[in-house]
């Protein structure tokens, strides 16, 4: 991941975490240190897509505090809201995690592995090289404009629910009913799995 910086720049995602943090973290996740289920996507549509979804994934297994319990299937997707053929299109996945953050220090996480990838928000709907949105946080509901829970399009993305029923298919939307019944709703046209593709849950 260090590739993606200039010489001189510092990225604490890429910062070795000390063999007493992860023991630390492990015992929080078997012992029940109130421990919280969260699910996140992560959407990729420039650069080495692929490469850039397993270093979200690595950088979230690499934060103290936090396990990654699923990696879903990869899939690719037309990107909403532009003219068609007018980006790439993404590769999409869904992690589900057990974390004892609370939801604005996931949030702040989230940010910094976006960063660490030189996401830029100046285009809504605009190409990025990472995306990494919190789609639910155990069964919080919460219209919190910094960040509302669960994601207010969560329930009409097929990207974001297929992948998701794929790992865990009794999952639920909170507020919204079961993943399952959520997806038999929406269109999966331009939602494609790519079984060529697989991301790599961190060991």
């Amino acid at each position: 991941m260090t590739a993606f910086f200039t010489e001189g720049q510092s990225d604490p995602t890429v910062q070795p975490v000390p063999a007493s943090v992860v023991e630390k973290v492990d015992a929080a996740d078997t012992t029940l240190h109130n421990p919280q289920r969260a699910v996140v996507s992560l959407g990729s549509n420039l650069g080495n897509r692929l490469e850039n979804l397993q270093g979200a994934v690595d950088a979230l297994e690499d934060t103290p505090g936090l396990r990654i319990k699923a990696v879903s299937p990869v899939y690719e997707t037309e990107p909403w809201g532009v003219e068609p053929g007018s980006q790439p299109s993404y590769f999409n996945a869904v992690v589900v995690l057990k974390t004892t953050l609370p939801p604005s220090s996931l949030l702040e996480r989230a940010h910094a592995v976006e960063e660490a990838f030189h996401r830029v928000r100046d285009e809504h709907w605009g190409p990025r090289t990472l995306d990494v949105d919190i789609v639910a946080y155990a069964d919080v509901v919460s219209d919190d404009p910094q960040l509302t829970l669960p994601h207010p399009r969560a329930h009409e993305r097929a990207f974001v629910l297929a992948p998701w029923h794929d790992v865990d298919p009794d999952a639920q939307l909170p507020g919204r009913g079961p993943v399952a019944d959520l997806l038999g709703t929406v269109t999966r046209e331009g939602v494609a799995a790519r079984a060529d593709l697989e991301l790599r849950l961190p060991e």
